[in-house]
Parts: C-alpha cells; sequence; structure tokens
C-alpha cells in the first residue's frame, strides 16, 4: 500500500486564553520521516492528536494524499497512532494485542465470538488472513516467541515493540508516533530507535514522530521541525539544523546541554569586540545590530595564554565524560565560557590556569538582537 503525503495547512487550537498551536503549516512529503522536535508544552502532541482526530482544531485543515481529513472520523483517517504509554489490552497476549485491530475492523461481532463464530461462513478465510498479518508482522519485529506471553511478562522495550506491531498490522499509509522511546531506559532507548529506523526503511512509510530528544531527531529524520510556543520555527535536516540555526533560541535546544553566549556590540566589518580581543566572524559580516555572539563547546580550542588573537581565559572547573571533558573557563569580561576538549588533555589541565580561547570563526554565529540572523546557504556545497 503507498506511502501518502501528509499537509498540515494554517493549524490553530486555544485552551481558553491560551493559545496552543498559532498558523501550524507543514508539508510531509509520501514516506519521510519527519520529527517534530521541541520543548514540553510547545504544542507537538496536541498537533499529533488534530491530524489523527483525536481533538479538533479551531482553524485550519489537514489534508493526506490531497483528501481533507477534518470531516473524517479517526477510524477512517487510515493513520496508525503510537502513544508514550504502551496502551495494550493486559489480559490479551501478544498475539491478540497486534491482532485487535485487524479482528475490531475485519470481523462482525458475531465472527468474533469464541467457537460459533470461527464456524460462520468467510470467518474462517478472514482469520487466516489475520494469522497471517500478525504472523509477519511479530517476525519483522522479532516477536515470535513472545506471542503468548502477556503484556506483564514483558519488559518496557518489548511492550513498546508489541504497540509498534499493533499499528503496523493493519499497514496504515501514514505513522503517528507520540514520544514512544520516553518509558524506555537509555540503553533500550538507543535499540529501540535503531529498529524503529530499520522499519521505517523497510516500510517507507510517511512518518511524523514527535519527541524532545535531540539525539533521536537527529538518528530517525529526514527532517526536523522545530517547535517553540505553538509554532513552527524552523525546518531543515538534522545536518542543517546543526549547522545553521535560524535563531538563539533554536541554536539553545540544539546544543544542549551548552552553548556559549555572549552579548556583543555591533559589529565591524564582522568584528566583534571582546573583552580586549578582537574576532573576525564570518557570521557577523553585513550586520550593523548589536546582538549576540554563540559558539558550542566543540567549536572552541583551548590554546596558550599568548596565542595571537585568543581570548585570555582562566580555568574554573573540568567536567569528565567519558572520552570527553568540558573546561568550564572565566574570561576576563566576566563571561562563563565550555570547551570540549580530549580526556586525555584534561588529565594535564589544573584549575586556575590561564589559558587562552580560540573561537572558529567559520561555525560561530552571531544572533542580532532585532531578529533572526541571516542563514547560510548549503545547497551548493551539497
Amino acid at each position: 500500500m503507498a506511502a501518502l503525503d501528509l499537509h498540515i495547512d494554517k493549524i490553530s487550537k486555544r485552551y481558553g486564553a491560551t493559545d496552543v498551536l498559532r498558523d501550524v503549516s507543514l508539508r510531509i512529503a509520501a514516506g519521510e520521516f519527519v520529527t517534530l522536535l521541541g520543548p514540553s508544552g510547545c504544542g507537538k502532541s496536541t498537533l499529533l492528536r488534530i491530524i489523527a482526530g483525536l481533538e479538533r482544531a479551531d482553524r485550519g485543515h489537514v489534508r493526506a494524499g490531497g483528501r481533507g481529513l477534518d470531516a473524517v472520523a479517526p477510524k477512517d483517517r487510515d493513520l496508525a497512532f503510537v502513544f508514550q504509554s504502551y496502551a495494550l489490552y493486559p489480559h490479551l497476549s501478544v498475539y491478540e494485542n497486534i491482532a485487535a485491530p485487524l479482528v475490531m475492523r475485519e470481523l462482525t461481532s458475531l465472527e468474533r465470538l469464541p467457537v460459533i463464530g470461527a464456524r460462520m461462513p468467510g470467518a474462517v478465510q478472514r482469520n487466516r488472513s489475520i494469522d497471517d498479518r500478525v504472523r509477519q508482522t511479530s517476525a519483522l519485529l522479532k516477536l515470535d516467541a513472545l506471542l503468548h506471553r502477556r503484556p506483564a511478562a514483558l519488559s518496557g522495550g518489548q511492550r513498546q515493540r508489541v504497540a509498534l506491531g499493533r499499528a503496523m498490522v493493519r499497514k496504515p499509509k501514514i505513522f503517528l508516533m507520540d514520544e514512544p522511546l520516553a518509558n524506555l531506559d537509555a540503553a533500550l532507548r538507543i535499540h529501540t530507535r535503531s529498529e524503529i529506523a530499520r522499519l521505517h526503511k523497510e516500510m517507507a512509510t510517511t512518518t511524523l514522530f514527535v519527541t524532545h530528544d535531540q539525539a533521536e531527531a537527529a538518528a530517525l529524520s529526514d527532517r526536523v521541525a522545530i517547535m517553540f510556543g505553538g509554532e513552527i520555527r524552523q525546518v531543515a535536516s538534522p545536518a542543517d539544523l546543526y549547522r545553521d540555526p535560524i535563531d538563539l533560541d533554536v541554536a539553545r535546544f540544539l546544543a544542549q546541554p551548552f552553548l556559549n553566549e555572549l552579548s556583543v556590540p555591533a559589529p565591524i566589518r564582522g568584528g566583534l569586540t571582546i573583552g580586549s580581543s578582537r574576532l573576525i566572524i564570518r557570521d557577523a559580516l553585513g550586520s550593523a545590530e548589536p546582538g549576540t555572539l554563540a559558539f558550542r563547546p566543540e567549536h572552541a580550542s583551548l590554546v596558550g595564554a599568548s596565542e595571537p588573537g585568543a581570548l585570555p581565559v582562566r580555568v574554573a572547573r573540568i567536567e569528565h565524560a567519558g572520552t570527553d571533558a568540558y573546561v568550564y573557563a572565566d574570561a576576563d569580561a566576566g563571561v562563563e565560557f565550555v570547551v570540549r576538549i580530549a580526556a586525555e588533555r584534561a588529565q594535564s589541565l589544573r584549575g586556575g590556569e590561564t589559558l587562552g580561547l580560540d573561537i572558529d570563526p567559520e561555525r560561530a554565529w552571531f544572533f542580532p538582537s532585532n531578529g533572526s540572523r541571516q542563514r547560510r546557504d548549503h545547497s551548493r556545497a551539497a
């Protein structure tokens, strides 16, 4: 069954005096995997529920494959919704949980009766078809050995795979996933994330995935839509979002847990004055407004204190993080910077030591105080 494109046009939703969604528009191509990424309360799940028909928008429209869905009942939208909670039937086995949507759709109330239903005309063939699809789906999700178990006897990752199987078994044209990995521990989340990526590659089903986890979005998505305060702020590939955030909010969110920021006066021919140092930042060329210089910890390095053009800093503390370490360094301007370095080098640093901070001028961003920065065109380099 071919995947469908999904068009979200100017969706708005208000609860009381609170605007939860504000003219949200997004176009997802058939077979594309798009993630809605943003902090809690930004409207991601509400938008997903409107697409599924579980809530009604105040304004705007949803279309799939050119067909308007606004007046279509949820059960007739040919969408599959995977919730954050597994929402499995505790009294049913894995097999019965996966089969449930097919049983409800394809068998009459009489055909669903035990013993008698199986003997009704046509029921044998329909039950055989359901059985084939359940077993195909369970094989794809590596659940074959668990079909007889009930949810209480499963691990969190196994329950999540059952929830995915229940959504997949009827082969919907669009998947909606609302933080399906949130309840898993870190290792299991990474494993299940890989499974979702593999399944999407095999099935090529249009998928809209909701998360607040930047790593999940980057690992899974063809494109990511960043949401803040009920609005989509930027839509791009994970690589372009990392290289080219449109504003300071996006840069901060994608740079978790650290983003170096410094308020600076208006640049002169791309030059920014920081204390007694002057840095030429490519991103500031052409701007004549004061703003914020921002860069990630991995886009700066620590050099000798006498290095020309480096900003003098003093090592305040060091946080070790496996193969890397984060060095917190105080500058004369009264600002603390964070630099990521190799853990081996961190062994030779001492608190109070004076060094130089060398910022990569090609990877630092200048955000003018009067609005979004001018984004770079990556199309010629692609």
